[in-house]
């Protein structure tokens, strides 16, 4: 498990660093994030209907992907003259919770319908919007280096928990939710976390307006909601009775398990940026 791990990491973290780094000709990591979401609310449907719930799988599937490419500067900018893009989230917001109602009154089956809707609504906020916070990242001046910060300060973090609980935990974290989590790891995943953001804060083409201090609290922030991430997606699959949300990426689960710390880091580090660039 360890080995595929490892293996699973050498390509996937260079393949991201490269659709954060090349935005032109296209968005690439726009597209990146939006075919990634995709898959992994997927998962969490397929995780749902495991739990003899029927969601509105598809219907999720288009309305995270609308909400990811909504958050894009350049969907944005070609939308604007034609369309206000404020007005574009609320009415993805609204079409959220009215078409699925709808299509739930129309369908035959009418028991577990509320439990259907409530599922359908929770992923597409969880993934769809979450996620857009990323790509909303990666338009703004310096994005590409924000996105760096949330990914790698989120990887350090997990890395860092992973193998100190291995080696040294001892103290359970959350024994409810996730048993093999320990409040070692989750020490050693802030320590992590604030050493790969202080990277951000020197002279290198990777640096930001920070300061160190500045970046030990960011880093410290994006530890503690990655791992409250991490917690949350536990507490979705315990519920649906699912251990992993998938089998696609070996050593780590699916493609749901690899962005439960990253939804909740990137909000963190978006509304950062937006409030110090402002």
């Amino acid at each position: 498990m360890l080995k595929q791990r490892i293996i699973t990491a050498l390509w996937g973290i260079p393949l991201i660093s490269i659709a954060v780094w090349f935005d032109r000709p296209l968005p690439w990591f726009t597209v990146f994030i939006a075919a990634w979401g995709v898959l992994a609310v997927l998962e969490f449907f397929r995780a749902v209907a495991a739990s003899k719930v029927s969601p509105l799988t598809w219907f999720g599937g288009v309305l995270t992907l609308l909400f990811i490419l909504s958050r894009s500067s350049e969907v944005r900018s070609l939308l604007q003259p034609h369309l206000d893009t404020n007005l574009l989230t609320q009415l993805l917001l609204t079409s959220l919770v009215v078409l699925p109602l709808i299509w739930l009154l129309l369908r035959r089956q009418k028991d577990g319908a509320v439990a259907g809707w409530v599922w359908t609504v929770a992923g597409i906020l969880y993934i769809g919007w979450m996620l857009g916070n990323l790509v909303a990242l990666r338009g703004l001046d310096g994005g590409r280096n924000w996105v760096y910060l949330t990914l790698f300060a989120t990887f350090a973090s997990d890395t860092a928990a992973f193998f100190t609980g291995r080696a040294l935990g001892r103290h359970k974290l959350a024994p409810d939710i996730s048993p093999a989590k320990t409040r070692e790891g989750a020490v050693a995943g802030g320590i992590g976390a604030i050493l790969a953001s202080l990277f951000f804060t020197l002279q290198t083409p990777f640096n930001l307006p920070i300061t160190w201090l500045e970046a030990i609290v960011l880093g410290l922030l994006i530890s503690i909601f990655g791992q409250l991430g991490d917690l949350a997606e536990s507490l979705f699959k315990r519920n649906m009775g699912v251990k992993d949300s998938g089998s696609a990426l070996p050593g780590h689960g699916g493609f749901l398990d690899r962005v439960d710390s990253i939804v909740f880091a990137g909000v963190v580090v978006y509304y950062y940026a937006v409030w110090l660039i402002r």
